[in-house]
């Protein structure tokens, strides 16, 4: 009722468009490292965000707190914040949806004593203790539980619940010459039940495993090569070089490099990519963006040729299309902007055994450190956690961390082969200063030529 009557008073002073979005975030997080209880945090943070769009401008206006007063005068502000000279006379196209949606989720965190959720922590970090070698092992597990409601002048009424959950294993690799590092853990839009269905013991055993096992890998050699992306870095490729210059936002203020592409080749014909924010139980999945658009699949990429753009409100009508429903924002306290959800490449035809097996020489990497963007240039750079050397079909010895480079098209317009199977990986993406959703990327197994740097 109060979100109502704020997107009133809003139209009541004039607003053209407004809505009105309550939150609440829950997080809970607990980490063992080295067999002690290093950290354990709980937070709860709620609030209003209110926006009235006059004359082609948002105004926003926020408050930490539910109560009537508050938010009406925060509605107060917003439209104060959006007056002034006309910008543009552009309408745009909100939802109008009532829906009222619980989580999808089999075991919900809520129902789960702490106890058993440090329990996770302990025995991943328990697990990892299987050698000498291991110098530090980190086992932790995290929980976030976001209630939403909004309410828009379109008629929009929704209400929903978002649950992730996620484990982790760490394990550091020491022989007093040099030190390697692995990790893995699962993360989902699911409920509890995602830590019921690993084992954590194997899982931190495995983790310790690879370390030690990275403690005898060589450098990796240089130059420009046949490279067998694993899912994580071909997601990165997806996020990093092509999903930050799709967004709507680097488009209309033509800050990206796919600035009039659409209808143009940008990769080899096998090729396709996607954000796809309704994938069931990953981590970037939504029901809704923060804007009340329901989540939908936006094909980025069509077999080679580039498709279309991902779209808040306010992008998708400056270039008269339909919102694609991007608009997130990282709280109620921040604002809205175009992000992505869950953004991979579609799979191929090759069994990924058969893949290698029919690569002659090159890198087949294992695990992601870091990539970075680049909207206007093009280019693709990412550090890779390791690799193996592929000669003549076969998997051999372990390399050492290295880099990827390349421009972007160039990369994707040379794969020829890609696995059968989608596997997504769960993060965090920033955009402007500290504003953080969560997304996941990944894709197939990707062959293709890169630029390797060799070498820590």
């Amino acid at each position: 009722d109060t979100l109502a009557k704020a997107v009133s008073r809003m139209q009541d002073l004039g607003a053209e468009f407004a809505d009105a979005k309550s939150q609440t975030v829950r997080t809970a997080g607990v980490s063992s490292i080295n067999g002690g209880l290093r950290q354990l945090v709980r937070k709860s943070v709620g609030g209003v965000c209110v926006r009235a769009w006059i004359g082609g401008r948002w105004g926003y206006g926020n408050v930490s707190s539910f109560d009537s007063k508050a938010v009406m005068q925060a509605a107060e502000e917003a439209v104060k914040n959006a007056a002034g000279d006309r910008k543009s006379n552009l309408k745009l196209e909100p939802s109008s949806v009532v829906k009222h949606m619980k989580a999808q989720v089999k075991i919900h965190p809520d129902t789960i004593d702490l106890d058993d959720k440090i329990e996770v922590a302990r025995t991943l970090d328990r697990a990892q203790t299987i050698d000498e070698r291991i110098v530090n092992s980190i086992g932790s597990y995290s929980e976030e539980i976001k209630d939403n409601c909004l309410v828009n002048s379109a008629g929009s009424d929704l209400s929903w619940q978002e649950v992730r959950t996620l484990a982790r294993a760490m394990s550091i690799a020491s022989d007093g010459t040099s030190m390697e590092r692995y990790y893995d853990g699962p993360d989902s839009t699911k409920g509890f039940e995602v830590i019921k269905e690993t084992d954590l013991e194997a899982l931190g055993r495995r983790t310790a495993e690879e370390a030690i096992k990275s403690l005898s890998a060589v450098r990796c050699p240089s130059g420009n090569l046949t490279v067998v992306s694993d899912p994580m870095i071909t997601g990165l490729l997806a996020h990093e070089a092509m999903g930050h210059a799709s967004e709507g936002d680097e488009i209309t203020k033509k800050r990206s490099f796919l600035t009039g592409m659409c209808g143009k080749r940008v990769a080899s014909d096998i090729v396709s990519m996607y954000d796809n924010g309704t994938v069931p139980g990953a981590h970037g999945s939504i029901p809704f963006d923060d804007e009340g658009t329901p989540s939908s699949c936006t094909k980025i990429i069509d077999h080679g040729v580039y498709t279309g753009y991902m779209h808040t409100l306010e992008t998708a009508s400056q270039l008269g299309v339909a919102p694609t429903g991007n608009g997130r924002a990282e709280n109620f306290g921040k604002r809205h902007w175009v992000r992505m959800t869950n953004t991979y490449f579609g799979p191929g035809e090759w069994d990924k055994d058969e893949l290698i097996a029919e690569t002659k020489d090159g890198i087949l990497t294992d695990k992601m450190v870091s990539g970075m963007e680049d909207p206007v240039g093009g280019c693709f750079e990412a550090k890779a956690l390791r690799g193996y050397l592929v000669k003549n079909g076969e998997v051999q010895g372990l390399v050492k961390s290295f880099t990827l480079t390349g421009k972007s098209v160039d990369i994707l317009c040379t794969v020829d082969a890609l696995s059968d199977q989608v596997i997504l990986d769960g993060g965090m993406c920033g955009k402007g200063i500290e504003d953080w959703v969560r997304v996941s990327s990944g894709g197939p197994y990707m062959r293709a030529r890169m630029i390797v740097g060799g070498g820590q």
